[in-house]
């Protein structure tokens, strides 16, 4: 069975839909697949060699599309990181701005530094350093742009 493949999320579409049913996009008709009048016919062997580029490129955006699920949003760029360190940096010592400085919010933790004399940020590093032990492994790396370790 002939299918499109539509360009922004990947879903596989039928050749006569016009936009993608799963995110809306529009779907341009596949000028490859319709032979024109004024092409001339193809030989067997780049017949063959046309379906297998097809199914590199299938297979390609499958492994793509698998890769995103597997990771679930998380960039294997980020930082390695750990929830716990970064939990109770912000509980003992986040009036200082430790647990900013450790996951890498330079600015922020310069700002704690700065206004450690009024005792605003211990109040907010103990309840920061409690949110961080407190939130699921997935939300915590997404939200702060780390992996867990």
């Amino acid at each position: 069975m002939a299918q499109n493949v539509c360009p922004q999320c990947g879903a596989p579409c039928a050749l006569s839909d016009r936009e993608c049913k799963y995110c809306g996009e529009a779907i341009a008709a596949d000028v490859n697949s319709a032979p024109s009048s004024n092409q001339r016919p193809v030989s067997g062997n780049q017949e063959y060699e046309a379906q297998m580029y097809k199914q590199q490129v299938a297979q390609q955006q499958q492994q793509f599309a698998q890769h995103q699920y597997i990771n679930n949003g998380i960039d294997p760029a980020w930082p390695i990181k750990n929830k716990i360190a970064a939990g109770l940096l912000g509980i003992f010592l986040g009036g200082l701005g430790i647990h900013k400085f450790y996951m890498g919010k330079i600015g922020l933790g310069i700002l704690y530094l700065l206004f450690c004399w009024t005792f605003i940020p211990g109040f907010v590093g103990f309840i920061e350093g409690i949110i961080y032990l407190c939130s699921n492994d997935h939300n915590f790396q997404v939200k702060h742009r780390v992996r867990l370790q």
